[in-house]
């Protein structure tokens, strides 16, 4: 197999995130290719390769997947590469998703599960309350376009006028804003050149309210008076209400949806949305889970499998602007909630004075910094941590507290299945799991898993003579080089055995008494940094030695 070769093959199945595969008979391998649904015949050519594993490129569709059983929902299905799988109906795609969540989750999880079916979104299409549409061209030197961008590429744009996935009131303020610039033939910001002046509609309305938030992003490159542009969006017949028109101001050279200066046009910069009976202001840049009613079958669902939180106090880890903290707030005793962005902060603060919620705090910083800050000591514990999981550092401190219930939401099961696997070592177990299809149509889901604190069932007292037990024995302890092992893998971090005598001597364990002692008196001995100490503090309880 070589890159170049083109092959023929049917799509067996669909693993995430979005990853066709495809058995090749000739070279007894299979291949890796991606935007196709499970059951298609297609050409693809091998484009890469990655751990001696081929990856192919989608080139043609030769016969359509017994799945797809209706017709494409919008008019750029497939070139778009934002909602692939609309031809398949929806019981088809909560199937999959389930199935690839088995193929990840299953060879982690220690021991036996309840794995509960995906709950499926309350509403199929229309369910997203915030897009990021680009400027751009359809192709090179076309007209102006404004939508997402085709299926593998970083440059066209192709205009989504009818997306299926947000509201109609966004399809027409998009097709608003686009014919009002292209009259005036105003200039799109070009990636590589780092010229132009049109960048991002940011669009955001709330499901419940119908308040909706227009924001342009723009760089300073250009002046334009949009005077008639604020006037043309407040004209148009919407089932929901313009609540503010924003200018912002991004000269960033990276392309990114930003805010080097905000311009109110019209309204004010925020709007709000309600779920479970509480209301939320959000603002351009602030995290709300994208799916509104989806939210409400997450928040209920984690609400279910932290069970009695009467007189308990919660940490709510990773909090965004707090709303799942304040769902549980009612029935809990004490909410804390951390997050590293300070506007999620101010905005979670607010929200919960103005839905009377005095038993929450919330507070800005690194997770793996505040912990050591907090006083307070928790009885159960909610993670919703970024795609990426959580922090290799921050993870054992929150093992540490050793509440009886952890909550993890996950929105890449990937990264969940790497966080349970050092939870697991810390003692806890996989109770039940299940995932909540906020993302319909595409390659994304949200797991929640349920764990608790394993303890022994029974206990028994014994005497115990420990002259007759040599506590020193080399049986009964880890080597400083299983250690290193230990300490690299989890955390990615170099130790020396100077180091790790260091941290034992503090933790009370008997080294011998010269080791990786100076060899002059006077010599200078460099002490183990803390990121280093905690990591080697994890290892020692790994291996049972403190």
């Amino acid at each position: 197999m070589k890159k170049g070769q083109i092959y023929e093959g049917i799509i067996e199945r669909v693993d995430f995130p979005n990853k066709g595969m495809i058995y090749i008979p000739e070279e007894e391998k299979y291949v890796t290719v991606k935007n196709g649904i499970p059951g298609q015949k297609v050409r693809f050519m091998i484009n890469k390769f990655k751990r001696g594993n081929g990856e192919g490129r989608l080139l043609e569709v030769l016969e359509k997947s017994p799945l797809e059983t209706r017709e494409p929902v919008c008019s750029i299905f497939p070139a778009c590469g934002g909602c692939m799988y609309q031809t398949m109906s929806y019981e088809e795609q909560v199937k999959m998703k389930e199935g690839q969540i088995h193929r990840i989750m299953d060879p982690v999880v220690k021991g036996d599960y309840i794995f509960e079916s995906v709950k499926e979104s309350p509403k199929e299409f229309h369910y997203r309350n915030k897009m990021e549409f680009s400027f751009g061209d359809e192709y090179k030197d076309g007209p102006l376009s404004l939508g997402l961008h085709k299926k593998g590429s970083t440059y066209d744009v192709l205009t989504a006028a009818d997306c299926q996935l947000v509201h109609r009131d966004m399809n027409q303020i998009l097709s608003c804003v686009l014919a009002y610039f292209r009259e005036w033939n105003v200039s799109y910001y070009k990636k590589m050149q780092h010229t132009g002046y049109l960048r991002h509609l940011l669009l955001r309305r709330g499901d419940t309210t119908g308040e909706i938030l227009v924001n342009l992003v723009t760089t300073t490159q250009e002046e334009h008076d949009l005077t008639e542009l604020k006037e043309q969006l407040l004209e148009l017949p919407l089932e929901g209400k313009i609540v503010g028109i924003l200018h912002i101001l991004n000269d960033s050279l990276s392309d990114v949806v930003k805010s080097d200066e905000t311009r109110i046009l019209y309204g004010q910069d925020f709007f709000y949305e309600k779920l479970l009976g509480l209301q939320f202001k959000i603002t351009p840049f602030s995290f709300f889970q994208p799916n509104s009613r989806g939210a409400e079958v997450l928040y209920e669902t984690v609400r279910e499998y932290i069970g009695d939180i009467e007189n308990k106090t919660v940490f709510d880890l990773f909090s965004g602007t707090g709303t799942i903290g304040q769902v549980l707030a009612p029935v809990a005793k004490k909410v804390i909630g951390v997050e590293i962005i300070e506007e999620a902060v101010e905005a979670a603060k607010e929200n919960a004075l103005r839905n009377g919620l005095s038993n929450c705090k919330f507070i800005a910083g690194d997770v793996f910094k505040v912990l050591d800050e907090i006083e307070e000591k928790p009885d159960v514990i909610v993670l919703d941590p970024p795609r990426d999981g959580i922090h290799p550092k921050a993870l054992p401190k929150i093992l540490e507290y050793g509440v009886d219930r952890i909550v993890y939401i996950s929105c890449k099961m990937t990264s969940l299945a790497r966080d349970l696997e050092m939870m697991q070592m810390a003692g806890y177990r996989v109770e039940k799991m299940t995932a909540v299809d906020q993302f319909c149509e595409t390659v994304h889901v949200e797991t929640v898993v349920l764990l608790s604190q394993q303890k022994p069932d029974d206990t028994i007292e014994i005497d115990l003579d420990l002259d007759e037990l040599d506590a020193t024995s080399a049986e009964l302890k880890a080597t400083y080089q299983e250690i290193k092992d230990y300490v690299l893998k989890e955390f990615g971090l170099k130790v020396s055995s100077l180091y790790i005598s260091q941290v034992k001597r503090k933790c009370g364990i008997e080294v011998g008494e010269n080791y990786n002692l100076p060899k002059s008196e006077n010599a200078r001995v460099p002490q183990c940094p803390k990121e280093k100490e905690e990591a080697i503090k994890a290892a020692l309880k790994y291996f049972a030695m403190i």
